[in-house]
């Protein structure tokens, strides 16, 4: 089983970055269905908001998860860190998915490439956020702790 650590050091560095990231997806998002409105939901024109090209389909579903990404940067709980590694999953799975149909009439979200590399970039470090925000209490974090120091005496 895999063992988070717990109350680290850096996890406000950690939720100011999930927090940025979660801001600029909102305000693409915003740009984006500004940009879009009256055009048709899934429309593969040549649109782009903060240099990603979007229709209005992932105009509005940007606004949506950047609002949830907010959310969950700006709790002092575990839900915040079960929110980033959520997160961080679907940004790689959809920039990947997305990149397999990028030419293709499957290509609904109107992807380009610069949106699967920022996908991908924002999957990533959202992923490393998620794995490094966990929160606890302080002798949830010891044991966590020894159990990652001292391996050995813990199988015995």
């Amino acid at each position: 089983m895999a063992h988070f650590p717990v109350n680290h050091p850096a996890r406000p560095l950690y939720r100011v970055l999930s927090g940025l990231i979660g801001l600029y997806i909102l305000v693409f998002g915003v740009f984006g269905v500004f940009q879009t409105w009256g055009e048709g939901l899934f429309g593969r024109d040549s649109d782009w908001a903060l240099g990603l090209r979007t229709n209005l389909a992932f105009s509005l579903v940007s606004v949506v998860f950047g609002a949830v990404l907010l959310v969950g940067a700006s709790r002092r709980d575990n839900l915040g860190h079960y929110m980033n590694l959520t997160a961080g999953a679907v940004f790689l799975v959809t920039g990947i998915l997305m990149m397999s149909v990028l030419q293709t009439p499957a290509n609904f979200l109107n992807f380009s490439m610069s949106t699967v590399i920022v996908s991908l970039l924002f999957g990533l470090v959202l992923l490393a956020t998620g794995l490094y925000d966990k929160v606890g209490s302080p002798e949830h974090a010891e044991e966590e702790r020894q159990r990652r120091y001292h391996p050995i005496a813990d199988n015995r």
